[in-house]
This record gives C-alpha cells, structure tokens and sequence, in this order.
C-alpha cells in the first residue's frame, strides 16, 4: 500500500479556541505541513513577522484583532501581501464573504470544516504562493544582472536607485494610479538591463562611438523589452524600457515614436535619466549643477524632444525635495 504524499510548507493556523486549534493542526500536521499556532489575530500577526509562513488560516472572530483585522494588515504590508490567506468563518452572510474580500482574502471555509476541503484549500494556495515566490525570485534576478552593468562604470554609481525614487516622486506627483507607480519605480531600476546584450568594448568605451558601435548600443532597449517579457507582472514597465530613448519629435530610438505615442511613464523616466546624466560626473566633464541642467533641458524641450509637462512636474519635485545634488537620494 503506497504511503500518503507527504507535502511541504509553513501554515499558520491562528484560532481562539483550543480544541479547533489542536483539531487544524492535527489535520496539516498528518499531511506534512509544519505548524505555528496562534490563540488571536494580534498574536498571528506577529508571527507572521518573525516566521517564513507559506498560507495564514485564520479564524475570523478572534480577540484583540480578528481574522479580518488580521487579513487587512498582512495584505497591506508589503513583505506580507503575497502570503496566501485562508479566512474560517461560520458567518456565511453576503456581507461577511465581501468584507473579506475587500480585507484581501485569497479563499474562505465554513465552519465545521471539512477535512478533505481544507486540504484542497490549503494545497492550492501553496501552489499561488510558490508561483508568486517564483515571480519574486526572477525579479530578484532582473535587478541583481541591472545593479551589475551599473557597477561596471563608477560613473553611474546609485543611477539606477535615483531614477527610480525621482520617477516615482514625479508619478506620484502627475497622479498615475498605484499599479503604474510600480511600473516606474521597475523600470527605473531596470531600464538599461538590455546592455548585457552590449559588448563591454562598446559599452565601457571612454572615446565617442563609432555609427557601428551607436547602432548595437541602441539595440540596448530592444534587448531589454525581450528579457523582461517573460514576466507577466511587467507588462506596465516594458513600454518603459523599450521607450526611454524616443523624443517628442520622433529622432528618438528604437522606433521613432512622437509625441503621447511615447507612453508617458517612458517620459518621466526619460526626464529624470537626462536630469541624472547632466548632474553626475562624467569622464568627459564634471557634474553639472541643477540650474544649468534645467536650462539645457529646457533648450531641448523647446527642440522638440521632451514633455516639457513632465518637465515642469519634475522640476517642482526637485525644487520641493531638495534632490539638487544627486547624492541627497541615494
């Protein structure tokens, strides 16, 4: 007779009564699981905090915090939010199910339990949740190869974070929703992961590049787009990178675009990596100070190559923030 599969992963199971505790973990516990126990939602929260908890199942009336309480603060923390979480509940009103919902619940279970359905339950948010560790690891992989091109060059030391935090700030400020902050924020840090397609002759070269050298570096944003496309959760950041290089009046690369066919968030990051580049040391010159980089993108954007919108926006942040000298950010 064949042994019963034996599963892997970190439950929390958080219930303010004894006997519903000892009967879950008893249940997960004969699966593989390992568990940690909680008596309230105040007490599962901190050990969510201090533990590497795969699914969180919560009861629902609970002391001090209950189980939406709880739900509520995992999902809003964002080392917490992936956690998958599993409300118990015997209110089975309309009203409770939505309350969950809009709490960030992943899934819900009635009481008495089931045993073969909590299993089921439980099974499948550890899959969402080692999809999501997944994502999070290729992400993690993005940004370590796009910090590793930037420390070739001590020129663009802390480049990458500074774009990211002043794009972000002027996003933030222009009022584009939540889930484009993030684009910006990615694709400030990986904006140039398409030179680990530039050869380093190329990509280090102290000199002026050749018209057959300029052509490959401008392949950098094509590059880049291609490596990030795998991942679905950057849909919003690939405009990004494919798109910081185009200008207003269509002389930019790699297609030409004019005008709002440049998707605004590659505007921004735009504003921000000239701004940045005139502002820091460069093998050729010194960093030049903020009013003289504002007069010349100022010339620029008369020319026809910038959002002078966008520009006016960041400007502001500048002026706001105090981030004149690049190393205020880092």
């Amino acid at each position: 007779m064949l042994a019963p599969e034996r599963h892997h992963g970190i439950i929390l199971v958080a219930d303010d009564n004894e006997s519903n505790r000892e009967l879950l973990s008893a249940l997960l516990t004969e699966q593989g699981y390992q568990i940690i126990c909680a008596t309230d939602g105040q007490q599962a929260l901190e050990r969510i905090g201090a533990d590497s908890i795969d699914v969180a199942v919560l009861d629902v009336v609970m002391p001090r915090k209950t189980g939406f309480d709880a739900c509520l603060a995992i999902k809003s923390n964002p080392k917490t939010r992936l956690i998958p979480v599993l409300l118990l509940t015997s209110l089975n009103s309309d009203d409770d199910r939505i309350r969950g919902i809009m709490c960030g619940a992943d899934d819900f279970l009635s009481k008495p339990v089931n045993k073969h359905e909590l299993l089921a339950r439980v099974h499948s948010l550890l899959r969402l949740k080692q999809f999501t560790d997944e994502l999070d690891n290729a992400e993690a992989v993005l940004f370590s190869l796009a910090l590793s091109i930037e420390a070739k060059d001590p020129y663009t030391e802390g480049h990458c974070e500074r774009l990211s935090k002043y794009s972000v700030a002027v996003a933030d400020k222009l009022g584009l929703p939540e889930d484009l902050l993030v684009a910006i924020r990615r694709g400030g840090l990986l904006h140039d992961i398409g030179k680990l397609a530039v050869p380093e002759s190329i990509l280090l070269k102290p000199g002026p590049l050749t018209p057959e050298e300029r052509k490959i570096m401008e392949q950098h944003t094509i590059a880049g787009e291609r490596i990030c496309a795998p991942l679905h959760s950057f849909r919003n950041v690939l405009p990004i990178i494919r798109s910081h290089h185009e200008k207003q009046d269509g002389s930019g690369y790699p297609d030409g675009l004019k005008g709002e066919q440049v998707a605004l968030t590659a505007r921004i990051l735009q504003i921000t990596d000239i701004y940045d580049a005139l502002t820091t040391d460069r093998p050729y010159r010194k960093a030049l100070c903020a009013a003289k980089a504002f007069e010349i993108m100022r010339e620029e954007a008369k020319r026809g190559w910038w959002d002078s919108s966008v520009l006016d926006s960041f400007e502001g942040v500048v002026r706001d923030s105090e981030l004149v000298q690049p190393s205020r950010v880092r």
